[in-house]
């Protein structure tokens, strides 16, 4: 993950579960009460907060019931939980800027209730504005049909004010029985009113409507101001993108999902399995290696990966990191199908062995290849621990496979380690293995060593042990569903212990600390799956930041014992297949990244111009009127 894809990941930490739309109307009529408390003087406390609750709370609670039925008709997709917390929001906006008119009038002389009823104004205004913007971001509909939802919750008030108000009686133009009738009701409500309400006149409606028409063209102005680089670059619209992240986040949709299948592209990586069978031919273990990346995050696209090629084996699952980046992330959880299907079709043309050589281990440069062959196939690990690194990328592990072949061997299971990092501190080298690199050529050249001295080993019967323990830690601790998972391999005399932790990379150091305290093994590698889903609400939260690095050692110590007491005689066979699927593409993840960032650094300051604006347009407006 580049600082960039670290910085959009982290927006997620402002993203949070909406309440259930009942919690949301109920803590606004609570706060209607509490502000007619302070706002009228109808002598009783009782009354006053009855008056917050009708005149204030009464358009919360429209808002909160009408909106969503109302945007769904126009085919939105706004949810009662959304439109009731959105509806809370615009109320706290509503008494805030109520609570600074009426301190103002205190602290000038100058300003009277006039003044408390222009701020009025501007406060429904701007939340029929705020309405707009959300509603455009989260149901996709053009402005004009957004600003028929956007407008219940400043339509709602500004009628309770026009009748209570007695407005209506300017309006009178003559009329039949019924119509003085309903002038007489309307008078009668206006002198059961709170006396303030008196000061507003006609006028006051029209100046609203202008308002609101001059925020909603601000809005569709900033809208299409930070849209355009999104549908130049992407072809995609930023409103897109935010509703899908902030829906996945905030409510669990599938939204994120339909805007990366839009911007994705067509892929076809290799999907090596590495099978063990008892004598009976029952399984016993089963690594899966697609070469694609388990993210973006959380359950969006493969960001489940790992536990979902698991759950696939008969026997113990590993679903070790491939070799590649975020440009290979699957853009829906639909496209894991035909990866699974695809391990399957592979794992049904193995062809099984008895024999295997003990592990070798290579270096050059940083690079270090650990493993072993299975008749005339390969296991290989590749870590730059103790030094730093994150992913490396899909051309450079086809590269290093295609240099490990080059002995004789058929397939190679080339799995990145992903076991050291520092996470996104050192902006200047995050530790991709690109292309191109130093790095990426000490890596070729390490496989090409470990191949050629594998090639040059006797091989022996395998015995194999597994354990397994799914721990009590949470992803948001780093570690997923699969817990640790631990493979011993006797051949011969020797001795290799195989750890797999289900999480995304490692605390420098850490690794280092395990491989010391594992006993009875000649030579061990640790890896971690890369598995997204302990990335929801953190861009880092690496295995070993949140739990107690002592407990986890110990932890892994004791199940390579169990493991090495687990062993028993397999037999070993590998196959490749490739699979069709729709991942980010390359350079995506990064545009995508950059524009979100740049949308969140540059909107603030746009959004606060366009107020700026708008405010002094609506001071025009006032002066002239």
């Amino acid at each position: 993950m580049s600082a960039t894809q670290g910085d959009l990941a982290s927006l997620s930490r402002y993203i949070f579960r909406a309440p259930r739309w009942y919690a949301s109307v109920g803590f606004a009529l609570l706060v209607a009460a509490v502000a007619g408390v302070g706002a009228f003087d109808a002598g009783y406390v009782l009354e006053d907060a009855w008056q917050g609750v009708f005149f204030i709370g009464v358009p919360t609670v429209v808002a909160s019931l009408l909106t969503t039925p109302v945007d769904r008709r126009l085919g939105g997709q706004l949810t009662y939980n959304r439109s009731s917390l959105l509806a809370l929001t615009c109320e706290g906006v509503v008494v805030a800027v109520m609570a600074a008119a009426g301190a103002a009038t205190v602290l000038f002389e100058g300003l009277d209730q006039g003044f408390v009823f222009d701020a009025l104004i501007v406060a429904l205004a701007s939340v029929f504005a705020l309405r707009l913007l959300v509603v455009l971001a989260i149901s996709g509909t053009s402005v004009v049909v957004a600003a028929i939802p956007a407008s219940v919750q400043t339509a709602a008030a500004a009628v309770l004010v026009f009748i209570y108000s007695g407005t209506m009686q300017y309006l009178y133009v003559g009329g039949g029985p019924l119509v003085e009738t309903f002038i007489d009701i309307t008078m009668t409500r206006a002198a059961e009113a709170p006396p303030e309400l008196g000061a507003i006149v006609a006028v006051d409606f029209v100046l609203l409507g202008l308002l609101c028409l001059l925020y909603g063209v601000a809005v569709w102005a900033f809208v299409r101001f930070i849209d355009r680089p999104w549908e130049r670059s992407l072809g995609v619209s930023m409103l897109d993108f935010l509703r899908g992240f902030v829906g996945h986040l905030a409510e669990g949709t599938d939204e994120l999902e339909d805007f990366f299948e839009q911007i994705g592209e067509e892929a076809v990586v290799p999907v090596t399995v590495l099978a063990f069978r008892r004598r009976d031919h029952t399984e016993k273990a089963r690594f899966v290696l697609p070469m694609i990346h388990p993210g973006p995050m959380g359950e969006i696209g493969g960001g489940n990966l790992p536990k979902r090629v698991a759950e696939t084996a008969d026997g113990l699952g590993f679903p070790p990191h491939a070799t590649a980046g975020h440009d290979f992330n699957l853009v829906t959880q639909r496209e894991l199908e035909s990866v699974i299907e695809t391990a399957e079709s592979a794992y049904d043309d193995i062809e099984y062995g008895e024999t295997a050589t003990p592990p070798v281990r290579s270096q050059v440069g940083d690079a270090k290849v650990f493993g072993q062959a299975f008749g005339d196939d390969l296991l290989l690990t590749a870590t730059y621990a103790p030094g730093f690194a994150d992913d490396i990328m899909y051309a450079v592990g086809l590269s290093a496979a295609a240099e490990a072949r080059s002995s004789g061997f058929d397939d190679v299971l080339l799995a990145d380690a992903h076991n050291s990092n520092d996470g996104l501190s050192d902006v200047e080298d995050l530790g991709h293995v690109y292309p191109g690199s130093e790095r990426s050529f000490d890596l070729m050249a390490a496989a090409r060593e470990a191949a050629t001295e594998l090639d040059e080993t006797t091989q022996r019967p395998i015995r194999l042990g597994t354990a397994w323990d799914p721990t009590e830690w949470e992803p948001r601790e780093g570690v997923g569903p699969l817990g640790v998972r631990v493979a011993v391999f006797e051949i011969g005399d020797r001795t290799a212990a195989y750890v797999l932790v289900d999480g995304n990379n490692m605390e420098p150091g850490l690794r280092d600390r395990i491989i010391a305290a594992i006993e009875g093994v000649d030579d061990a590698e640790v890896l971690t799956t890369d598995n997204h889903v302990v990335n929801t609400v953190e861009a880092e939260n690496q295995v070993g930041s949140s739990i107690s690095q002592d407990e986890l050692v110990a932890l892994i110590a004791d199940l390579v014992a169990e493991a090495r007491a687990d062993c028993e005689p397999v037999e070993a066979g590998m196959a490749t297949e490739r699979a069709a699927v729709t991942v980010f593409g390359n350079d995506r993840t990064e545009t995508l990244a950059s524009h979100a960032n740049a949308v969140v650094s540059m909107g603030g300051a746009l959004a606060g111009a366009v107020i700026v604006a708008a405010m002094a347009i609506s001071l025009v407006i006032f002066f002239l009127t």
